[in-house]
């Protein structure tokens, strides 16, 4: 069985994404602002999120996959749901749960960017800065994290730990 080694609480977890949507609300006051979230880990943050946003905002949701069951990223991504809404000259948000190597968020940003909206930024509640393999921007970072590998508040493996209301290391 493996172990889950706490990283954060509930409480504390609800506290860091209080302060991103208070930013997230100044920063974008008075603009059209179109919230993306990568599914499936990031709908539980988003869910939180948007409801402290105090600005008017729409939400839709991409899915790219890169993990599979492994713990670390194939390389290899393939965008299995694609955007719905219009975003042509509006600002963007990409809303992620974690950023490793950044190489699927860099693929969503590009792919993002093609459809000529004003901006695109990205929002993550953790950012593993140390194992980005590209150069990509978290323009919102809830936090920093360094090792081990997340489940919880969404944050999967293989489909597994998501319901967690913590964030956990998983050890297997």
């Amino acid at each position: 069985m493996p172990d889950l080694v706490p990283v954060l609480k509930k409480d504390e977890i609800a506290k860091v994404v209080t302060e991103l949507a208070q930013k997230i609300s100044s920063d974008y006051h008075g603009r059209e602002l179109i919230l993306i979230a990568v599914l499936k880990g990031a709908f539980v943050f988003l869910s939180d999120l948007i409801r402290l946003i105090t600005i008017p905002v729409k939400v839709d949701f991409i899915r790219a996959a890169s993990y599979g069951s492994n713990t670390s990223s194939s390389g290899q991504i393939q965008l299995t749901k694609e955007i719905e809404i219009d975003i042509n000259n509006k600002d963007v948000l990409v809303v992620e749960d974690i950023v490793d190597t950044g190489l699927t968020l860099g693929y969503i940003v590009d792919y993002l960017k093609s459809f000529e909206p004003c901006s695109v930024k990205v929002c993550a509640l953790l950012d593993k800065i140390e194992r980005r393999e590209t150069d990509l921007t978290v323009d919102y970072t809830g936090l920093v994290v360094s090792k081990g590998f997340l489940v919880g508040y969404g944050l999967d493996y293989a489909e597994d730990y998501r319901n967690l209301p913590g964030i956990y290391d998983l050890k297997l």
